[in-house]
């Protein structure tokens, strides 16, 4: 199993952008997610999770380095901020059809991998469990708890199980299969409430839910909000641009570049 809980993170990675409170909740998801199921992997670079849709959201992105930093964004179709300000938190309202990625980039060091699942339920937590059990044949239970708290800030925490696989040759068996079925009844059990509260630790929640059980907890890894945006990353990509695109961009003597992740401004002269 994995949990993770992300609210002074998930708080500063919502703070700069000003969604509706709909694309507050689910891009807080997709990061929550994207924490989760970037901890099953070892390796050197950037988790990304990613979600294309037709619906008035058309993109869910969050990524992950192998160090922690997490970063998030989403992308509004023009004109449906007003609609999404009275919409619900169902991914088909919100996304439309389309799909979610999972992407892992190592950069030199190894082959890119990349996998793709379409869209299904009414929450995301819907398609990564069809992922799973499409795609890997892993039995997955996922709960998520998103809110704010009383002083307004936002926060995530997320829980995520799986049956460990059958020595080769071993067909399951009824107390292997009961087990899961308990653990699953055990999972669901834990409110909304009792996952964001501040004075329940994971390590309280997990021996609440699991306490006959018996818990093993490894050494946890922290997690921070970072992007990777720098002016002069910014700069090398308007060099690499025709003078016409940048007279193009140019508005009263400047060009200006947003960050879409920490919506932070880059102001150039254009010359």
């Amino acid at each position: 199993g994995r949990i993770v809980r992300l609210n002074r993170v998930v708080d500063e990675i919502l703070a700069p952008h000003g969604y509706p409170s709909s694309v507050n909740r689910v891009l807080a998801e997709t990061v929550t997610l994207c924490a989760l199921l970037s901890s099953m992997l070892k390796y050197e670079g950037i988790f990304t999770l990613q979600t294309s849709g037709d619906g008035p959201v058309s993109m869910l992105i969050a990524d992950m380095t192998s160090t922690g930093q997490v970063r998030g964004c989403a992308g509004i179709r023009d004109g449906q901020k007003e609609h999404l300000l009275t919409a619900s938190d169902d991914i088909s309202t919100l996304l439309g059809k389309g799909y979610i990625a999972f992407t892992v980039d190592q950069g030199v060091h190894a082959e890119r991998y990349q996998g793709i699942v379409e869209l299904k339920g009414t929450t995301l937590v819907d398609s990564i469990q069809h992922y799973f059990a499409q795609s890997e044949q892993i039995g997955t239970g996922i709960v998520l708890a998103v809110g704010q708290g009383t002083d307004g800030h936002w926060q995530a925490q997320g829980i995520m199980l799986q049956q460990m696989p059958e020595e080769r040759g071993k067909v399951p068996g009824q107390a292997e299969e009961d087990d899961w079925r308990r653990a699953m009844i055990l999972l669901q059990s834990c409110r909304s409430d009792e996952w964001l509260d501040p004075a329940l630790t994971p390590h309280d929640i997990l021996r609440r839910l699991f306490h006959e059980e018996g818990v093993r907890v490894y050494a946890p890894h922290a997690l921070s909000k970072g992007c990777r945006c720098d002016r002069a990353r910014v700069e090398s990509v308007l060099n690499m641009m025709s003078e016409a695109d940048r007279r193009d961009m140019t508005i009263d003597g400047k060009i200006t570049m947003t960050c879409e992740f920490c919506n932070i401004d880059f102001t150039f002269d254009p010359i």
